[in-house]
């Protein structure tokens, strides 16, 4: 075989960097914790009832999972309500959040993209990967995004194979 019967793979050979959010997936369960069966007839929260619950609840089922605390319903919950379920939490849940699952996502990623030393894509060609085996949420590719083009020369979406350019870094006029 010839040189120009070769097969050349430019991806391979290609100065760009791949950055996968996916390696920042934190493996653990994630779990929301819906108070609105502890509202006295759904709308209120009492808190001697409240502080039973507190007390007589098996959080041991929340050993190294990551939570989410919510209220589902439109009711009256003070705040120090979920400062107490994050206590009783506290000595077995990985990480507490109070929002949504997806809330509860984003915090982790955001935690682990701020352990980055983003100054390592200096002038880099970066491609910010798309597909992924984990749901990655909307707001953490906006984060790696501000936190890539101080430094990177080109923003990319996509595969190395096929990417969406998204930012080129202007050149300096002289």
């Amino acid at each position: 075989m010839d040189e120009q019967d070769q097969i050349i793979n430019k991806v391979a050979s290609s100065s760009l960097v791949t950055f996968n959010l996916e390696d920042y997936y934190q493996p653990g369960e994630r779990v929301l914790l819906d108070i609105k069966d502890q509202l006295y007839q759904g709308l209120i929260l009492r808190e001697k009832d409240f502080r039973e619950f507190i007390k007589s609840h098996n959080w041991q089922r929340y050993e190294n999972k990551f939570v989410a605390i919510i209220c589902s319903v439109d009711a009256i919950v003070p705040t120090w309500a979920y400062m107490l379920v994050t206590i009783a939490l506290h000595s077995y849940a990985k990480r507490i959040v109070f929002g949504s699952l997806q809330d509860l996502e984003t915090i982790i990623f955001h935690e682990q993209l701020s352990k980055i030393d983003w100054s390592s894509f200096k002038n880099a060609k970066v491609v910010v990967k798309g597909c992924s085996k984990v749901d990655v949420p909307v707001a953490v590719y906006v984060e790696a995004i501000n936190n890539l083009k101080p430094f990177a020369s080109s923003l990319m979406f996509g595969e190395p194979c096929s990417t969406v350019p998204l930012y080129k870094k202007p050149k300096k006029e002289e």
